[in-house]
C-alpha cells in the first residue's frame, strides 16, 4: 500500500480519536480539575505506549548512537507546546462546548502553514491557502458571539491552538532527525505529564480517589485519544508535510460536533452544520488539489 494513503489513514483515524475524546473531556471534570485531567491523560498515554516501544523501536535504537542533548531538547519542546494545547483546550470546556472548543482547536490550520512559510521558508502548495479560509468560515459559524462565557472559553481555546500548531510544525522537524515515532510520543506524554502534574498541585485538590471516579473519562482520552492518536498523528506525518495535514486534523472539529450532539445533547443548528459541511469540503479539497496538479499539469 502507498506510504502516503497509509499515513492519510493514520491521519484521519487520529482526527477521529481527538474528536470523539472531546466528549469524555467535557464528562471528565466533575471530580478533578483541567490539569489533574491533562496530567492524568497523558500519563495513560506514556503508560500505553511503553509495551510498543520495547518490541518495535528499543532494540534499533540501542544500536545506533544519537545526540541525547538534542533528543531531550526536542522532547522538551513537544511536550510543552503538547501540554499548553491540552491545558488550553481543557480549561475551556468550563465554559464553552464541545463543538465551540473543537473548532476554534482546529485554527491551528491556519497557523501551521504561517509558521512553516514565514519561518522556515517551506513552500505551501497554493491550495493550503483557499482551503484554510475556507476552514476559518466554517469556524466561524459554529461560534456564538452573543455569550460573554462562551467567548471566554472559545478564547482560551484559540490561544492553545498556537501550541497545536508549533506542536506539529515541530514534531515534523524532529522526525527528520530521530524517525522513531513510538519513542517521540511516548517521551513526549511522559514529560508532558509532568509538566502539568505541577500546576495540578498548586491550584487543585488531585488525588488518585478523585482520579479513579474519572477512569472511564481518562482511560479513552489516555489510551486512545493520546496514546494511539498521538502515535497515529507521528505515522501520519512521516509521509505528509505539517500544512496539509493540519488541516486533515481540522476533522477532529467535525468529529467532536457530531458526537457532542449525539452524546451530550449538544444541539446542532443549520448553520454550524453547514459549517461543517465547509470544513469537510476545504479538507477534501485541499488533498485532491495537489494530486491534480501533479497529475495533470506535472508540479506540486
Amino acid at each position: 500500500m502507498n506510504k502516503k494513503l497509509i499515513s492519510l489513514i493514520c491521519a484521519i483515524s487520529c482526527s477521529f480519536l481527538w474528536g470523539t475524546a472531546f466528549v469524555a473531556q467535557d464528562l471528565g471534570m466533575d471530580y478533578i480539575g483541567p490539569f489533574s485531567f491533562t496530567a492524568g491523560r497523558m500519563f495513560l498515554g506514556f503508560i500505553t505506549l511503553i509495551p510498543f516501544f520495547f518490541f518495535f523501536e528499543f532494540k534499533k535504537i540501542k544500536e545506533k548512537k544519537f545526540s541525547h542533548n538534542m533528543i531531550l531538547t526536542y522532547l522538551v519542546l513537544l511536550a510543552l507546546f503538547l501540554s499548553g494545547g491540552f491545558a488550553f483546550q481543557q480549561y475551556s470546556l468550563l465554559y464553552t462546548d464541545v463543538a465551540n472548543a473543537a473548532i476554534f482547536t482546529i485554527f491551528y490550520v491556519l497557523i501551521v502553514p504561517a509558521i512553516s512559510y514565514f519561518l522556515f521558508s517551506k513552500r505551501i502548495h497554493w491550495s493550503v491557502w483557499p482551503s484554510v479560509f475556507v476552514c476559518v468560515i466554517g469556524g466561524f459559524l459554529l461560534t456564538e458571539t452573543n455569550n460573554v462565557t462562551v467567548r471566554l472559553g472559545d478564547s482560551l481555546v484559540l490561544l492553545g491552538a498556537f501550541f497545536w500548531a508549533f506542536h506539529i510544525v515541530y514534531l515534523s522537524k524532529f522526525l527528520k532527525l530521530f524517525n522513531y515515532p513510538i519513542t517521540i510520543t511516548m517521551g513526549t506524554c511522559l514529560i508532558g505529564s509532568i509538566i502539568t502534574f505541577i500546576p495540578s498541585l498548586a491550584f487543585e485538590n488531585i488525588s488518585l480517589e478523585n482520579l479513579l471516579l474519572e477512569k472511564n473519562e481518562l482511560l479513552y482520552a489516555g489510551v486512545l485519544s493520546s496514546g494511539i492518536a498521538f502515535l497515529l498523528q507521528a505515522y501520519s506525518q512521516q509521509n505528509l508535510s505539517p500544512a496539509p495535514v493540519a488541516i486533515i486534523f481540522s476533522l477532529e472539529g467535525v468529529f467532536a460536533a457530531i458526537f457532542g450532539w449525539i452524546l451530550l445533547s449538544q444541539f446542532l443548528s443549520d448553520l454550524k452544520i453547514f459549517g461543517i459541511v465547509l470544513i469537510l469540503l476545504a479538507v477534501i479539497f485541499s488533498q485532491l488539489a495537489p494530486i491534480y496538479g501533479k497529475k495533470y499539469y506535472g508540479q506540486n
